[in-house]
């Protein structure tokens, strides 16, 4: 912004520059008070234009305890990296097909989203219900450790 044209420019020269009496430039009175001061009584419908979502709760959170968080990995994943865990000596060839541990991999839980291709026996301490739907399809086997 050019010099000349700025507010301060403009209202130079006057005593109360553009804020009424020059009394009621001292505190935060003539402004209703400071800050957030007033939105639930005069500024309410500052509130309701600018701020809508400002006051109340949204959504929830579930405490640490009753929450458990389970390290998960897709069965799409697993399909695709099968033949790697193969050639680092983590999964195994069996009759049944491809046996990994999920464990090894620092997993605790098989989740159902992608393919499965291949005959995969995989263990695991728990199981989505669409990837035990999705492995038995393909011809494997669904193995739930203690």
């Amino acid at each position: 912004m050019a010099l000349k044209y700025r507010k301060l420019r403009r209202k130079a020269g006057y005593r109360s520059c553009g804020r009424g009496s020059h009394k009621k430039n001292r505190g935060a009175g003539n402004r209703g008070g400071k800050g957030m001061a007033g939105t639930h009584k005069g500024k309410y419908t500052w509130v309701v234009k600018y701020a809508p979502n400002y006051f109340g709760r949204h959504g929830f959170k579930l405490p640490e305890g009753i929450r458990n968080i389970y390290k998960s990995i897709n069965i799409g994943e697993l399909d695709e990296i099968a033949s790697e865990l193969l050639a680092e000596g983590i999964a195994k060839v069996s009759d049944d097909g491809i046996e990994i541990d999920i464990t090894v991999l620092g997993c605790k839980k098989v989740l159902g989203k992608g393919k499965v291709t291949r005959n995969l026996v995989i263990k695991a301490p728990r199981f989505s219900g669409t990837a035990v739907e999705k492995i038995e399809k393909a011809g494997g086997k669904v193995v739930i450790l203690e």
